[in-house]
């Protein structure tokens, strides 16, 4: 069955494999685990909404946003990217009840392995969550803070010894290194100054995660819905927000939320 509306990122849960749902209008949910291995049709009708007032674009910012949302409004402000710019815990920020509900809340500061080990922050309602996005296949909180910004503040210092970014081409054909993410925590804890050495977690346990995936590619290669405006092919398997598609075709539906797109069975 086929099913049509507005992209946003594809929702997931733990499970063995992580189960993926692909999320349309925030209404309509089609599950994806039961298409990795059959021929799907992913069309983009051409339309593009903003994900947060709706209105029609021609282009996105920053994952789905119109102009001024994207200048404006909350979910897009500087602190996502840089979470230590966050300032919900003086009751400050672009929409300060809205930033009290997400931001000023408890949040984690974690090490992921996907290809490689990086750093990472989230609200700790976001967990495992956030670490299925990513695509890691094992993870581990390192820290626990009150609010955002000290959860930044200790990525910050954290980032002169492990990346804070995701090598999305390796993550997809598997490539897997084999830090000792224990070890790593402990070392990289004792880097940090006294006040924020004092949020670390020694006892939490590392989570591992299985994709359902039929086969990886040796080379990937992105596709761009603007270029080709639809994709048709064996559907070979999910990891973090990609589809991956036979011959290296990938796709990274969280870039695209906001477009209107049609998806079921070729």
């Amino acid at each position: 069955m086929s099913a049509e509306g507005v992209l946003r990122k594809m929702k997931a849960e733990a499970g063995e494999p992580v189960q993926y749902r692909l999320n349309l209008d925030r209404q309509t949910e089609t599950k994806l685990n039961p298409y990795v291995g059959s021929e799907v049709l992913l069309e983009w009708t051409g339309e593009i909404n903003c994900i947060n007032c709706g209105t029609s674009l021609k282009k996105t910012y920053g994952q789905g946003f119109c102009y001024p949302c994207f200048r404006d409004a909350p979910q897009a402000a500087p602190c996502i990217m840089r979470p230590e710019l966050c300032e919900a815990h003086l009751g400050k920020g672009r929409d300060p009840e809205w930033e009290e509900d997400h931001h000023n809340k408890p949040h984690a500061v974690y090490l992921a392995l996907t290809s490689d080990v990086k750093v990472g922050v989230t609200r700790e309602v976001q967990i495992p969550a956030r670490w299925i996005d990513q695509g890691a296949y094992r993870a581990l909180k390192i820290a626990e803070t009150p609010y955002r910004s000290l959860a930044g503040q200790i990525e910050v210092e954290l980032k002169q010894y492990v990346s804070d970014r995701t090598d999305w081409r390796q993550m997809l054909t598997d490539a897997r290194g084999d830090a000792d993410l224990r070890a790593l925590r402990e070392e990289l804890l004792s880097f940090l100054p006294d006040h924020l050495a004092a949020y670390g977690r020694e006892s939490e346990e590392v989570m591992t995660f299985n994709y359902p995936v039929a086969a990886y590619p040796e080379k990937v290669r992105a596709v761009k819905l603007e270029d080709v405006r639809h994709i048709r092919g064996l559907l070979n398997g999910i990891r973090g927000q990609y589809l991956i598609f036979d011959r290296g075709d990938v796709i990274n539906l969280r870039k695209y939320s906001g477009y209107r797109v049609r998806f079921g069975p070729c």
